[in-house]
């Protein structure tokens, strides 16, 4: 990582300089806007140091056409001692922080450090987004071990026309693999999910298979049910654990024999469609348990693929992460923000019992701006925190009620709450607060 440090006073430019090289910072150095340009040109730094006043064009000029050509680039201005007013318009304009003269060289690291890290977390969410391009499948999103094997069995199976069961936890993405499979199948007909949990027991016969014309009070003409109707296709049964006994046998006739007979009729239709089925549940304890028929279970575990819990692939959440903020991000209108490291470090850690599904509701609630929303949410089992916790969490709230007020400046909310910006600077650390968030003025 390296630093663009621009000072036309040569003993405050050598002073920075050596500061951010002892703190192991690679620096360049100019003294004008000019030379500054020149040099960003040349090889972008990761963050720019620059004096307000200076030779011709200012401080305010440099930061607009850094941001023209780069406008992740965090840039630090540095003000005279008590130019507030300059130092609100430098965050207005864009600057990730400011530095008011005379200044340590432990309050110059500090704060170089941290623009750094925002620099890092925004190149990483750049080599997600790239690699997310180059996956072959659009929502099939990982580089684990177990979702590569995910994606070999779609390869291997798809063009194969055998039915498949699909076994995964809930949002898991099981309908991800089914569609993934249609599509790479060569199957010209249309995709038919049915929700086996969600079709009642009384007009289960009529929707899978249809009816005849007077086949029942209403029938007032011939209806083609989701299977015919899935001619040339592949039909979805998802949570086909929940298909009570009496039509599992059904089924498994329609599985054998590919044909059907219309509610109502006597004729035997035959029907062209790949059968997909998905259960998260073990079909085999429930087979040996009487709950699902063994005939049936056996018939659909010709092929099966398994997918993973999130759980079991930590690696792959900034993966998922970046592909479930993208997707928010667009859908409503919105800049995908980044994240903090904390707030990776937290999800990293956190079981997902919701899976994928539960992972996107995080990534809509960061991309809305529900900051306090957008952590995962702990076992409502748990005890309720503890005072030293709540005090925490007050005095986080309080933090960021200031740096809302002050469009993200940590030295104005500093004075506000009457703070050392020492300390506020290691408070914001320990809470993962980004002060950047809060830098577009109500």
């Amino acid at each position: 990582m390296n630093v663009l440090l621009v000072e036309d006073d040569p003993l405050v430019l050598l002073g920075a300089e050596q500061a951010l090289c002892l703190a192991g910072i690679t620096v360049r150095t100019a003294t004008s806007v000019e030379a500054a340009l020149t040099s960003f040109a040349s090889a972008c730094p990761d963050a720019v140091v620059s004096d307000i006043r200076l030779p011709g064009a200012d401080g305010f000029e440099l930061l607009r056409r850094v941001r023209a050509q780069d406008n992740e680039v965090p840039v630090i201005l540095i003000t005279g001692h008590g130019d507030i007013r300059m130092a609100v318009d430098a965050m207005h304009e864009g600057a990730y922080d400011f530095l008011e003269k005379p200044f340590s060289s432990d309050r110059l690291t500090d704060v170089v450090r941290r623009a750094l890290e925002k620099r890092q977390l925004v190149q990483e969410n750049r080599r997600l987004q790239a690699l997310l391009t180059t996956q072959s499948d659009r929502d099939l999103i990982g580089q684990t071990p177990a979702i590569r094997e995910v994606r070999r069995r779609i390869a291997a199976l798809a063009p194969t026309q055998v039915d498949i069961l699909i076994l995964g936890e809930t949002g898991t993405g099981k309908e991800v693999v089914a569609r993934a499979l249609h599509e790479t199948s060569g199957r010209r007909g249309p995709f038919v999910a049915i929700n086996c949990g969600a079709l009642p027991e009384s007009i289960f016969e009529s929707e899978m298979f249809g009816h005849e014309a007077g086949a029942f009070t209403g029938a007032a003409r011939r209806r083609i049910g989701k299977l015919e109707h899935a001619r040339g296709g592949t039909v979805f049964l998802d949570e086909i654990e929940s298909l009570p006994l009496t039509q599992q046998v059904k089924m498994l006739r329609v599985l054998q024999e590919r044909r059907l007979e219309r509610l109502g009729g006597n004729e035997s239709v035959s029907i062209d469609c790949r059968f997909i089925a998905a259960a998260k549940e073990d079909l085999k304890l429930l087979s040996d348990q009487g709950r699902f028929r063994a005939d049936l279970y056996y018939r659909l575990h010709v092929a099966s693929i398994a997918l993973p819990p999130v759980r079991e692939r930590r690696e792959d959440i900034p993966l998922l992460m970046a592909h479930c903020v993208r997707q928010a991000a667009d859908r409503y209108g919105v800049t995908p923000p980044c994240w903090s490291e904390a707030q990776m470090a937290t999800w990293q850690r956190h079981t997902w019992p919701g899976n994928v599904r539960e992972l996107k509701n995080v990534a809509d609630r960061l991309c809305l701006g529900l900051e306090g929303d957008a952590s995962v949410q702990t076992d409502p089992a748990a005890e309720v925190d503890s005072l030293g916790l709540q005090v925490d969490g007050f005095e986080k709230h309080l933090i960021i009620q200031a740096l809302r007020q002050h469009v993200g400046s940590v030295t104005l909310a500093a004075e506000q709450l009457k703070l050392p910006r020492k300390t506020l600077y290691d408070k914001v650390a320990r809470y993962g607060i980004d002060p950047a968030r809060y830098r577009t003025p109500p």
